[in-house]
């Protein structure tokens, strides 16, 4: 079953091992095929890449447009045993997404990379509030 796309005038489409940017007007199309396909608003750049989760993320993306997945093994492998010291409550994830790649189902690993993204970034979240409230930037309370 071929898959539709529609594309925003200026949007961008990784298919296979190609970037293709669209014109002036929008686009539909059809894919047909067993092809690798992320839109835009599913690319990591390198340049975004800017915490353990989106690297890893990287390290996925980079496999699953690869004509060769497992060139890209190794740093994957080292980022995960990185992210799974310093943060041991994201093993659960990483299980999921390693599951994903060992069964060759590297969108699916995709997919889950971004709950792995959300969770970095909740727990970058709590660390600020409580970092907040040790320096006494929380809202002051009223003495009893």
């Amino acid at each position: 079953m071929a898959l539709r796309v529609e594309l925003k005038p200026g949007e961008r489409i990784i298919v296979g091992d190609c970037v293709i940017t669209n014109d002036k007007q929008r686009t539909r199309f059809l894919i047909d095929g067993q092809v690798p396909i992320l839109r835009e608003k599913d690319i990591m750049t390198p340049k975004r890449a800017d915490s353990p989760a989106k690297r890893i993320y990287l390290a996925i993306q980079l496999m699953y447009t690869s004509r060769d997945p497992r060139a890209h093994h190794d740093i994957y492998f080292t980022l995960i045993r990185d992210i799974v010291q310093a943060v041991p409550s994201a093993w659960s994830l990483i299980e999921i997404i390693n599951n994903q790649i060992l069964t060759g189902d590297l969108y699916k690993a995709l997919k889950e990379a971004k709950k792995l993204i959300a969770y970095e970034q909740e727990l970058i979240g709590n660390a600020k509030r409580r970092q907040g409230l040790r320096d006494g930037s929380a809202p002051d309370r009223k003495s009893a």
